[in-house]
């Protein structure tokens, strides 16, 4: 899958899940602007495992390396 479209995929769960359009700002903290939260990264992680058959368990979740769109792209990306 190329860079785009996996762009294209994250940035469709991430707002299916928060309701938030992010696409404008890859670079905002979604969990310091409260977009994101504990609860929502399990769902981001079981979505991008159901559409793209990325699987990060739980207990490796490094929030820091997920906590912008431009880094959730970046990890995806890293792991296919």
């Amino acid at each position: 899958m190329i860079m785009d479209d996996v762009k294209a995929t994250v940035l469709s769960i991430l707002q299916d899940l928060t309701g938030e359009d992010v696409s404008n700002n890859m670079d905002a903290n979604l969990f310091d602007e409260g977009i994101l939260d504990s609860m929502g990264s399990v769902q981001l992680l079981l979505e991008l495992q159901n559409q793209l058959g990325i699987e990060v368990p739980v207990s490796e979740f490094e929030r820091s390396e997920w906590e912008t769109p431009a880094k959730i792209v970046a990890k995806v990306a890293s792991l296919q």
